[in-house]
């Protein structure tokens, strides 16, 4: 609702401060704390966690906006301006998560980390990142929803957000911001709670990509930017593509890896 925070006059200039910037930071530092505590649960380093986070949380910002630029290249090559959007935009989340993973995987190795504990970890760090930044999508007009006439329905009003990320004004939309915003504060919750009754590493981060796979797919059903990109037209789009794919691998790789750990634990 508010794209810009506020605004400072410096030397005949004005400086805007986003909101999407404040509360993606917001969600960093969140990141961080959660990481450090999970970290010394799982019995690592804790500084490792939060030096990983760093760099994931980089890759990842970088992987969101390039796949949303590689979406729709031939809009923002006919526009160049509109690259001045993707700024102040989320990106595609699956983009950043395809980031994420092999910095992870390079990050870990590197230092010597248990791999599966250091996903367990990040899965709980993922969702709780996303419920802070959606906020910011939310405050920026990007991510915006469908025509919807229910009472919690919003109408934006900055021409601001409908200069940079198209979302229509003085027309009531599903707060498809906030629904994803509650939805991973949920699975932030369950997975914390899985954390601590886990029956073998990596049980909690393949419980993510299922869980998210599939309520993200289910909250695409609101959304109404088309600049996320679409397999078929108005009918599939590109998370939602994704979002089923991940909850059949999801499944596969956690039977696959309960049978690794149960082989493992078994062996003398």
């Amino acid at each position: 609702m508010y794209p810009i925070l506020f605004t400072i006059p410096i030397f005949g200039h004005t400086f805007e401060l986003p909101t999407y910037g404040v509360l993606l930071a917001l969600a960093f530092l969140g990141i961080l704390k959660i990481s450090a505590v999970l970290a010394r649960r799982d019995g690592f380093n804790s500084q490792d966690m939060v030096d990983l986070s760093f760099i994931v949380f980089l890759a990842g910002l970088v992987g969101a906006k390039l796949l949303l630029v590689l979406l729709d290249w031939r809009d923002y090559l006919a526009e160049p301006a509109l690259l001045l959007s993707v700024l102040r935009s989320a990106g595609v989340f699956y983009g950043g998560l395809l980031a994420a993973i092999p910095t992870t995987i390079w990050f870990a190795r590197r230092r010597g980390l248990p791999l599966w504990k250091v996903a367990d970890v990040t899965a709980i760090c993922l969702p709780l990142g996303l419920a802070i930044g959606r906020l910011g999508c939310f405050s920026a007009g990007c991510c915006y929803g469908k025509p919807s006439t229910l009472p919690w329905a919003v109408t934006f009003t900055s021409e601001i957000a409908h200069a940079t990320t198209r979302v229509p004004l003085g027309i009531s939309l599903h707060p498809t911001q906030l629904y994803m915003s509650l939805n991973g504060l949920i699975l932030a919750a369950i997975l914390f709670a899985l954390h601590g009754r886990k029956q073998f590493d990596g049980q909690v981060f393949f419980w993510f990509i299922i869980l998210y796979g599939a309520t993200r797919s289910f909250w695409e059903l609101f959304r109404g930017d088309k600049i996320r990109g679409f397999l078929i037209q108005d009918v599939l789009s590109t998370s939602q593509t994704i979002g089923l794919i991940s909850v059949i691998a999801g499944f596969s790789f956690l039977y696959w890896r309960k049978r690794r750990a149960a082989a493992s634990a078994s062996t003398p």
